[in-house]
């Protein structure tokens, strides 16, 4: 018998029979965001029996990813219409039963290379983030030729309700060919606070995770705990361009002493068990993660109302919503949740939907409408 194939034909999860061939296509292989997302779920599928590629451009990344061994990769080479030539080929050549993108420029080379290939109804977009995110030239000419693509191939794939809804009154998506699909959360990794006595027996700190860029608005969120109780502290996470401007604001409202820029982070599981609650400032957040990633610890969560915050936290069901920019209802958002942190478990549900399993059946849902239903147009 082979490997991974039982009695009854099943291949690690999925029966022979829909065992699919699958190329993943974006920029790099590491890094955050649409890459993170695109390794995980290459990866989870390939553990599920399907056969995954993961073609990227850039060589000196493909190594470093921790993918799962039976993900292949593919090097196309950081020249872009070297890149989409090499993908055709490789797609008139293999002809997986789907190819996705993620990202406008990945998008629009994916787009090209499944139209030389003859392969555009199997070829399937994917949308991260608002276009502003993307301001690269050929990001926004990728993102610009969204009406053309998205009738061109066979899917378009958001992370959120609200992203699809931008993009399909604002962008040019297709409502009939768009799906929602929320991203793979690894909440399998969380340890869960146990009650709400063990929340409030930790040390006050409030925990935030994202890039220091102005999308993330952090600025917003040191002005909002200059306001909030003085025993509380606060660990920001993560690693960008606006690191100078946020030490000098925090020196400027005197907070050095309450404030820690904690840097880059790889999976900071250890940080989210010492918290005592969550907070997300975002101007613009297509998704998430980091917000899931605390709901699956257990923690209250206090958010801006922007479109993914307000799709996980269920509308504030789950946590604290105030609005974009408002210091104050922030800082008093997190106040009520040092004072009350209510109990996790409810929370700790709430992620599990989020969770790799659940985007992968996702997904699966997709190809087998894809491959198995009427004949598309």
């Amino acid at each position: 018998m082979s490997p991974g194939v039982g009695e009854e034909g099943r291949v690690e999860g999925i029966t022979a029979a829909r065992r699919r061939s699958l190329l993943f296509y974006t920029h790099a292989v590491t890094g955050g965001g649409a890459e993170r997302v695109w390794a995980l779920l290459a990866s989870a599928l390939a553990a599920r029996g399907h056969a995954v590629t993961l073609a990227y451009d850039h060589e000196a990344n493909g190594p470093e990813a921790g993918l799962d061994p039976r993900v292949r990769l593919l090097g196309l080479g950081a020249n872009h219409a070297v890149a989409v030539a090499r993908l055709a080929r490789h797609l008139a050549r293999d002809k997986p039963d789907v190819s996705l993108s993620a990202l406008g420029v990945s998008n629009l080379k994916h787009g090209l290379a499944a139209g030389l290939a003859g392969r555009r109804r199997n070829a399937v977009l994917s949308f991260h983030g608002h276009p502003q995110s993307e301001p690269q030239r050929l990001s926004r000419l990728g993102n610009a030729a969204t009406p053309v693509l998205a009738r061109l191939t066979a899917r378009s794939v958001f992370v959120s309700d609200g992203l699809m809804a931008h993009y399909i009154r604002a962008v040019g998506a297709v409502p009939g060919r768009s799906v929602r699909l929320h991203n793979p959360v690894e909440v399998a990794a969380a340890v869960p606070a146990r009650d709400a006595a063990e929340l409030l027996g930790r040390p006050r700190r409030v925990l935030a995770v994202g890039r220091l860029a102005p999308a993330k608005d952090f600025s917003t969120l040191v002005r909002a705990f200059a306001r909030v109780r003085a025993d509380a502290e606060l660990v920001i996470v993560g690693e960008g361009p606006e690191r100078p401007a946020l030490e000098a604001l925090i020196r400027e409202l005197g907070l050095a002493d309450r404030v820690i820029l904690a840097g880059h982070v790889e999976r900071p599981w250890h940080l989210y068990r010492e918290a005592a609650c969550f907070a997300a400032s975002s101007r613009a957040e297509a998704f998430g993660n980091v917000l899931v990633e605390a709901l699956a610890h257990g923690l209250p969560v206090a958010s801006t109302a922007c479109d993914g915050p307000v799709e996980i936290l269920a509308g504030g069901r789950f946590g604290a919503l105030v609005p974009v920019g408002d210091a104050g209802a922030l800082a008093a958002a997190i106040d009520r949740m040092l004072e009350d942190p209510g109990p996790p478990g409810s929370r700790v549900a709430r992620a599990a939907l989020f969770s790799v399993e659940a985007a992968v059946a996702g997904y699966e849902t997709l190809f087998d409408a894809l491959l198995d239903g009427p004949a598309r147009p």
